[in-house]
């Protein structure tokens, strides 16, 4: 687990419920439960405050660490797709992108592709994605604050040939390798929830940290398929997909650990005085 990946999941499923600022000392403390050490929680850091992630302050000589605005917006994201509801009837429209950026701005195109997969498109062609999800008002966003308005067009399409929908998706995702990735994240998991669920059963102590050690590490670890599963409707998925039942697991087995996982995190967090 990489510290930087294990902090964004720790501030997005504990501190930003907490007014999203923490005393250093409860964050490394929280981070040594997975075996990281406080140089590599301090590296983390600081290169999330570099990116913008981030912001500090100090209280005498304590640091705090919140999360920027950047930041609560992309945790907001992220846990909307976690905890998703599910979605009506697709209207049978695809949101395209479409983007011509000069090669002296290389970096803000290679940018802008890291988040048009992050939001979930699919690259149809080297500079057109698609996605059957009304992402218009999020790449607005993206594109006016990254000031790249003038190289971007976002269209609300009809296809109308040659492929069918479920061709033109295998195209654009490689559905197999999502699925195949959420039967590793099954077998994986559900023998830890069914073991839990029978301590449960006969009344067998579960300590607090072990809960938040393990609900933390499944959290890390569905979070993963916001980077890689656009999030079809159902019309679009194949007849065998793993999602659903990999979503419902996750569902069942966070619900178990979540109580003791949020006592253990309230014994180690302190935040700062009010400002």
């Amino acid at each position: 687990m990489k510290p930087q990946s294990m902090l964004f999941t720790i501030y997005g499923e504990y501190v930003r419920h907490y007014g999203s600022e923490i005393w250093i000392g409860s964050l490394t403390k929280l981070m040594g439960e997975f075996g990281l050490s406080e140089p590599a929680v301090r590296a983390a850091i600081s290169r999330m405050l570099r990116q913008g992630w981030l912001e500090s302050r100090k209280v005498g000589n304590r640091s705090f660490y919140s999360v920027s605005e950047r930041g609560k917006k992309r945790l907001e994201e992220a846990a909307a797709r976690i905890y998703k509801v599910e979605t009506g009837v697709w209207d049978g429209k695809w949101c395209m992108v479409s983007y011509n950026i000069p090669e002296e701005r290389r970096a803000l195109r290679d940018q802008l592709r890291k988040e048009l997969g992050w939001m979930g498109f699919g690259m149809l062609t080297t500079s057109t994605w698609i996605s059957p999800n009304n992402l218009s008002e999020p790449i607005k966003e993206l594109t006016e604050s990254q000031e790249i308005t003038e190289y971007v067009e976002v269209f609300s399409a009809d296809h109308v040939g040659w492929s069918d929908p479920k061709q033109l998706v295998q195209k654009c995702w490689n559905i197999d390798e999502i699925n195949a990735k959420y039967r590793e994240f099954i077998d994986t998991y559900r023998a830890e929830y069914e073991e839990l669920e029978e301590s449960i059963r006969q009344n067998k102590e579960v300590p607090d940290s072990l809960c938040f050690v393990n609900k933390t590490k499944l959290v890390h670890q569905y979070r993963k398929f916001l980077f890689i599963d656009p999030d079809l409707p159902q019309e679009l998925l194949p007849e065998l997909w793993l999602g659903k039942e990999a979503d419902q697991l996750f569902q069942n087995y966070y619900q178990l650990l979540n109580p003791g996982a949020v006592r253990f995190f309230e014994t180690v967090y302190e935040a700062a005085p009010e400002k």
